[in-house]
């Protein structure tokens, strides 16, 4: 998604790049939305603002959100009851997918005395870095659009922190067999969050590692759209992961042609994170289904220094065919990652085992 060039943008953050004509397929969207729009709004349709987790450093953060239009009923206090209520009952993921995004929209950030004003991207999203003298550890953020407020969380992250988590989520930490389109579908329009199927010993993984890693930071790194983010985030917490800002993308037509890049956004949030936290190296979980291999291969190759290890979850002859309609794994694991200590295993029990016996856990 666009970043808006807003706010004090510490020197280590990237600028987003743009082209200066949307695709053709994104103003087809456009006008179609316009016309949804002005009918939501006849309806009563209301201006609010979803929040997102969002992260920095002393000094700044990083504040992601977006600006939709949503059912009169979908007021941020009756959002928050129900997000709260869902983790006891089980949401059809279309439920994520019903509003309209609101390109151009104005959204007022507030950082206790600080105040800025950003406008959000033709998808509705904000994603910006405004300064902010916070200090370590999680906080809230205030978005406020159309008469209506709601708290987005922060991770400020501790300077003191040596070294970081940066994890994908499908097929790594829950099952979702994402590449197959109808699959695909499937699990974001139709499956009850409740029917998500968790990744054995993953959370436990993950909750050992940070144990063991004071003040280390956790991020969730996904192809899916942003529109799940609240039902992502529900099913980490419900299944006992670490807190963490999740980095998704958003499923439109871009500027550049009818959908975006997964293994480009991935690979562009990796070194966007070596940017921001320079000193810090990263310990880089997936799996073998698709391109997770080859994107921390050459995030390694290239930046030896800032990765600590990488962990893959090796698929199941069935989630190998689910993943890409064959039994056969698409990447040769340790020869995409030779430059990096790896460790590979079915599940989190047998990946906690192997990073035991290379001394990269305690025993």
């Amino acid at each position: 998604m666009d970043t808006p060039e807003t706010g004090s943008r510490p020197p280590h953050a990237p600028a987003a790049q743009t082209s200066s004509r949307p695709h053709w397929a994104a103003r087809v969207e456009d006008a179609a939305l316009a016309r949804v729009t002005a009918v939501l709004r006849r309806r009563g349709w209301v201006e609010r603002a979803e929040p997102y987790t969002g992260y920095g450093a002393p000094g700044w953060v990083r504040v992601l959100g977006r600006a939709v239009l949503a059912a009169p009923d979908s007021s941020a206090r009756e959002v928050a009851e129900r997000d709260a209520q869902s983790q006891e009952r089980a949401v059809r993921g279309w439920r994520s997918f019903v509003s309209a995004q609101l390109g151009g929209a104005v959204v007022r950030v507030e950082i206790g005395d600080q105040v800025h004003e950003v406008t959000a991207d033709r998808g509705g999203y904000v994603d910006v870095v405004v300064t902010a003298d916070l200090p370590p550890g999680w906080h809230h953020v205030r978005l406020v659009l159309g008469g209506q407020s709601v708290e987005a969380p922060v991770l400020v992250v501790d300077p003191q922190a040596q070294i970081g988590m940066v994890s994908d989520i499908d097929d790594t930490v829950m099952v979702t067999a994402l590449p197959r389109p109808l699959l695909a579908a499937w699990n974001a329009f139709v499956l009850h969050e409740n029917a998500r199927r968790v990744v054995p010993g993953m959370a436990g993984l993950y909750r050992r590692w940070t144990a063991t890693h004071a003040h280390a930071p956790v991020f969730y790194l996904s192809t899916g759209a942003w529109n799940v983010a609240p039902a992502l985030r529900r099913f980490l917490q419900r299944h006992g992961y670490p807190a963490g800002p999740l980095l998704l993308t958003d499923w439109g037509p871009t500027n550049t042609g009818w959908f975006r890049s997964g293994k480009a956004h991935k690979d562009a949030a990796l070194r966007r994170l070596r940017q921001e936290f320079p000193g810090m190296r990263w310990f880089l979980v997936g799996d073998d289904g698709q391109h997770d291999p080859e994107i921390y291969g050459e995030f390694a190759a290239e930046h030896p220094d800032s990765v600590d290890a990488v962990a893959i979850r090796q698929l199941t002859p069935t989630e190998q065919v689910l993943a890409h309609g064959t039994t056969e794994r698409l990447d040769r694991v340790r020869e995409k990652t030779r430059t990096a200590t790896t460790v590979t295993g079915p599940d989190g029990n047998a990946l906690a085992l192997a990073m035991i016996d290379t001394g990269l856990l305690r025993a």
